[in-house]
């Protein structure tokens, strides 16, 4: 029997109501942990939305290399030697030797005039020649026998004199006439074209009983003779690049006809003037054409070859801004904040930039930049990781290929 109460009531266990006061306590700690795991996974939470809600980029190192580039310009190849061929002596064209292409040698005969003209003055000219020799000589011996009487009352000094300055005037006659025999001599030996240096007979201007006039202002050019074993090339560079291509740089040229050959050339020589209304410098070229392939007259294109000492920074064409304020590229600081830096491009290589001016070696540059992005906004980097230039540009191909 359970032992009642004095007042006359049942009394509790003391066992019971610890074991409901232990109950009690548990549900108090089950909700506040409940709470307090609750709350901690509100601020994880936070913590995740606010860190989604950055940006995220991935950044890249510039790539140093040297500043190469490739100029492509036209050009006109001509012959190392080129010269028009002009008679020096009136007349017909007698017959002529060798038509357009054939290979000639220096004083090869190209063709002969017939010069009627000109024969006819020379023959003239030898008897005019004879007679001022037959007057020296008359006046010689009379000179001579004036001369012996001198010394006697029998002639006046006055006659011996003019006898003797008679002679002199003569003789000096007699060289006046043998010199235009002399010239008309060399004259004729123009009757015949000949060729000035090895080379080949590109033009042909002239046929058989063609009156042939004198000189390149009166006469027609005849022949055209050209050296082609070597060529120059001229061209315009522009302005900006005539630094950089001094003699000695490499070129290599291709024409239409050879579609899937190239010829190597060299500057040779600059004008060092720009040309006030193209803004260009006019360069000369030697090609070496000794095969024969090239030829004057040919339209060429011309590809130069050009380095600069200076370095110069590569980067993604992907991390380049365009906007109002101009060209710049968007870099991340040590505190993850977005840095807009202006920058000049050197030269755009289509995949890739190279800049001359406005980034550093190791500035963080943001492949490729969300829209709007201002300075300082907070970024978050993807991966955590920064790849150089380079590598962005390989892996960014290799995955254009598997696409």
């Amino acid at each position: 029997m359970s032992q009642s109460d004095p007042h006359g009531g049942s009394s509790v266990p003391r066992g019971l109501r610890l074991l409901g006061a232990a109950f009690a306590l548990l549900t108090i700690g089950v909700v506040a942990h409940g709470v307090e795991s609750r709350a901690a996974q509100r601020a994880r939470l936070h913590e995740l939305t606010a860190a989604e809600a950055l940006p995220s980029v991935v950044v890249v190192t510039p790539t140093r290399m040297a500043s190469h580039a490739i100029l492509e310009l036209p050009g006109r190849l001509q012959a190392y030697i080129r010269a028009p061929i002009y008679a020096r002596v009136p007349g017909y064209l007698r017959s002529w030797s060798h038509d357009i292409g054939s290979r000639v040698k220096a004083g090869e005969v190209l063709a002969v005039i017939e010069t009627p003209d000109l024969d006819q003055q020379l023959r003239q000219a030898r008897a005019n020649l004879a007679v001022a020799e037959a007057n020296a000589k008359l006046a010689q011996i009379s000179a001579a026998r004036w001369q012996s009487l001198a010394g006697t009352d029998a002639v006046a000094r006055q006659d011996v004199d003019q006898r003797t300055f008679t002679w002199n005037a003569d003789v000096a006659q007699v060289k006046a006439a043998r010199a235009y025999v002399d010239l008309l001599v060399t004259e004729e030996g123009f009757k015949r074209l000949v060729a000035p240096f090895d080379g080949v007979v590109t033009a042909r201007y002239t046929d058989i009983g063609d009156l042939i006039n004198v000189g390149s202002a009166g006469g027609a050019e005849l022949f055209e003779v050209s050296d082609t074993s070597k060529l120059r090339v001229y061209i315009n560079v522009p302005q900006n690049y005539v630094p950089s291509v001094v003699p000695g740089t490499r070129a290599t040229i291709s024409v239409p006809e050879h579609p899937d050959k190239t010829y190597s050339a060299t500057v040779e020589a600059s004008a060092q003037a720009v040309i006030p209304n193209t803004g260009t410098t006019l360069m000369e070229l030697i090609v070496d054409n000794r095969a024969g392939e090239l030829m004057p007259g040919d339209f060429a294109s011309i590809r130069l070859h050009i380095t600069n000492p200076n370095e110069v920074l590569s980067v993604p064409s992907s991390a380049l801004i365009f906007n109002a304020q101009g060209l710049s590229v968007a870099t991340v600081d040590a505190h993850n904040r977005v840095l807009l830096k202006p920058v000049t491009v050197a030269r755009d290589q289509g995949s890739t930039i190279q800049l001359s001016a406005g980034l550093a070696p190791d500035d963080r540059v943001i492949e490729n930049p969300p829209d709007g992005i201002s300075d300082g906004a907070e970024v978050r980097l993807a991966g955590g990781a920064v790849m150089s230039g380079a590598t962005a540009s390989r892996a960014r191909s290799k995955q254009n290929e598997k696409g």
